[in-house]
């Protein structure tokens, strides 16, 4: 349970300002069908999670217990950093509906958004920390869709509303926490 509530947080609040929460707003702008959106958003980004998840397993698994440590603390403080920096929609990079429905575009752009994401690096990170795979996959999964579901349905009202600036500090200050945590958590020797 540790594993899905801490994964689901990190993820929900990291995601607040990151691009694909943006991407949220404008394809709920633009093709104007919350349901087939959102279903989109769950569908990218568990298939991406659980990749990232994997990769986080496979580190765990290969990579000593000592030095492991080490890399996962110095992965939180990075993505830590990374929270700080504003992430900001390319109109450019977004396919629009075209032949496709709000469903398979929302698949394609998120799934693409999402790689090397923080997000998707959180999840890496989470799963190389804890030992529950589909935990953290469905915290991840969870704290995205906590996230941009919201952003589907109120996207104008919210991008105007919610202080992205503080959220962004206090996304930063949750990661470096989870860097600390690392460091002094019993188990990896």
């Amino acid at each position: 349970m540790e594993a899905f509530l801490i994964s689901a947080l990190a993820v929900a609040i990291g995601e607040f300002g990151d691009k694909t929460q943006l991407l949220a707003m404008m394809l709920a702008a633009r093709l104007k069908q919350p349901l087939p959106i959102v279903l989109g958003i769950a569908v990218a980004t568990l298939a991406n999670h659980t990749l990232a998840g994997l990769a986080g397993a496979w580190v765990r698994q290969h990579v000593a217990g000592a030095y492991l440590r080490w890399l996962l603390a110095g992965s939180f403080f990075a993505v830590a950093l990374w929270a700080l920096k504003p992430d900001t929609s390319d109109e450019d990079e977004h396919p629009g509906s075209g032949r496709l429905g709000a469903f398979a575009v929302t698949v394609f752009a998120f799934f693409l958004a999402e790689i090397g994401d923080k997000t998707q690096i959180a999840t890496v990170v989470l799963a190389a920390r804890f030992d529950d795979l589909v935990a953290v996959v469905a915290g991840t999964t969870l704290g995205m869709l906590v996230a941009d579901v919201p952003a589907v349905l109120l996207g104008h009202v919210v991008s105007q509303r919610v202080p992205f600036h503080a959220l962004r500090w206090f996304a930063a200050a949750l990661f470096a926490l989870m860097g600390v945590a690392v460091i002094f958590a019993p188990g990896f020797d």
